[in-house]
């Protein structure tokens, strides 16, 4: 069974070239798929010249509609999402994060930082269900049918759709990994506006979700 990694990225030239390599290194990943969500940069160049495949989108999709556009252009069994700010990914990781899906284990799997920085260990700790790092078998994603217009509150989508639907999910710790902060990429003010767009984004999804199941249950 072969698997795509699919790495939605905006504005991340810095990091996204390792993790190409990375993923690249690992013989069961089949494809290589870097979304460049309407990016300004040189992201696509940069993932490019590494080895990945590119979709280069014009205008932002927002995370989940970069996404999905990514696994409408595979057809492997199994999707591997990583973020593209991560420090530190080693084939190891991909490994250990993909083998669960591979082996039957489970439907989908979370990383989750471990001993990497105190910062973003503390705030999976908080809200380990918001990890971009994934893994998860296709039949699940065609499940979910709003992953384009959920932006940054994909992964509760995904979390979510797992739990009503009693899929098998695991945990997987990635020791000594992080990822860079949105203050760090654009300063305090700019990064923490970045923060509470994505948290708000986050909570118009669950507010959409919980209006829709309030309207299931009354037709």
């Amino acid at each position: 069974m072969l698997v795509a990694a699919i790495i939605p990225a905006f504005n991340e030239e810095k990091t996204i070239g390792s993790i190409v390599q990375v993923v690249r290194s690992v013989s069961f990943i089949n494809d290589v798929v870097v979304v460049s969500d309407g990016s300004t940069d040189n992201t696509a160049a940069v993932a490019r010249k590494n080895g990945a495949r590119v979709i280069e989108l014009k205008t932002n999709h927002g995370k989940g509609g970069a996404m999905k556009i990514g696994i409408e252009s595979t057809r492997e069994e199994v999707l591997l999402f990583l973020d593209a700010d991560l420090i530190g990914l080693t084939a190891v990781h991909v490994q250990d994060l993909v083998r669960p899906v591979l082996e039957g284990e489970a439907e989908m799997s979370i990383g989750l930082f471990d001993q990497g920085r105190i910062a973003t260990d503390l705030a999976q700790a908080l809200a380990p269900y918001l990890s971009g790092q994934r893994a998860v078998r296709r039949e699940v994603l065609q499940e979910v049918s709003d992953l384009e217009i959920c932006r940054f509150g994909v992964e509760v989508a995904l979390t979510r759709h797992a739990r009503k639907k009693g899929i098998r999910v695991v945990e997987v710790a990635l020791t000594d990994m992080s990822h860079h902060m949105k203050e760090e990429k654009l300063g305090m003010v700019k990064g923490f506006a970045a923060r509470l767009k994505m948290y708000w984004e986050i909570a118009r999804y669950l507010q959409r979700d919980l209006v829709h199941q309030a309207w299931k249950g009354r037709h």
